[in-house]
């Protein structure tokens, strides 16, 4: 039970950090831009950052295990949404812009991964 309430506080905290993450890239990027979902993108590369960081972190520094569910499972599932990355994606399908979906979808997807692998790598740089 003590986990769950680790997951429910970090995901609370995650959640209420990505809306304002989101309004704030967007107010910015999204209406001198062509039709993208900054602020969704810029949620889930950061949060793949994060995630990889707090990985390689937690395991250098042996961190508990509540401690990593808390990072791990709980802001950085609230922070990130791939439910939202699918949905926008969609909405780009249907407003007829395919070659930005394409990029969209790609593009996230690359970089995603790229995030992990760059956070892991600065979560082993610490001593």
């Amino acid at each position: 039970m003590k986990e769950i309430i680790y997951i429910f506080i970090g995901g609370g905290m995650g959640s209420v950090t990505r809306y304002l993450t989101q309004i704030a890239v967007n107010e910015r990027l999204s209406p001198a831009l062509f039709p993208f979902p900054w602020g969704t993108f810029a949620v889930n590369i950061i949060g793949s950052l994060l995630i990889g960081f707090f990985y390689s972190f937690s395991e250098r520094f042996n961190l508990s295990f509540e401690l990593r569910l808390f990072l791990t499972v709980g802001f950085c599932g609230g922070f990130t949404t791939f439910s939202t990355l699918a949905n926008d994606s969609l909405s780009l399908l249907k407003g007829g812009f395919y070659g930005i979906f394409t990029f969209y979808v790609f593009i996230s997807i690359l970089l995603g991964l790229l995030a992990v692998l760059a956070g892991g790598y600065l979560g082993e740089q610490f001593k």
